[in-house]
């Protein structure tokens, strides 16, 4: 099972992780590493760099951020692959967001969801599920 593990926040335009919060993060992606369950683990740069596109009643509209709802932001996220929800759980346990900056008042949080497999999903025909199998099993990031 694939788990993404999304930690909340907006890091804001002009921060930047510090010396502690680096290592703590390398040292939990390498033990996720060593435990051969990490797949990909990523920060994120300030919303203040981003945009969206929102669509609504047949129109597509680029938004440039800031966005201002940090709590609905992602500032990072995990991929790992376990074996149940419990054990992506003990992962997101271990992240250390104590050394993230975290405004005074406010909660960190790490949302842990279930990535949903094109196998898994009753509608889905036979051929849709190996043309997704096939993309995965061909597509590589570097």
């Amino acid at each position: 099972m694939r788990f993404m593990l999304m930690l909340k926040g907006d890091p804001g335009a002009d921060a930047t992780p510090d010396e502690k919060l680096i290592g703590a993060m390398i040292k939990f992606n390498e033990d996720m590493a060593n435990a051969g369950v990490l797949l990909a683990a990523e920060g994120l740069h300030s919303s203040a760099f981003g945009a969206r596109v929102e669509y609504a009643e047949g129109k597509r509209t680029v938004v440039d951020g800031p966005f201002t709802e940090s709590k609905e932001l992602i500032a990072g996220f995990y991929l790992i692959q376990v074996k149940s929800k419990e054990e992506a759980i003990e992962w997101a346990r271990r992240c250390p967001i104590e050394y993230a900056p975290i405004p005074e008042g406010e909660t960190a949080v790490i949302e842990i969801r279930q990535v949903a497999e094109v196998a898994e999903l009753p509608e889905a025909t036979a051929d849709q599920r190996e043309r997704s199998d096939n993309l995965r099993e061909n597509f590589q990031v570097s």
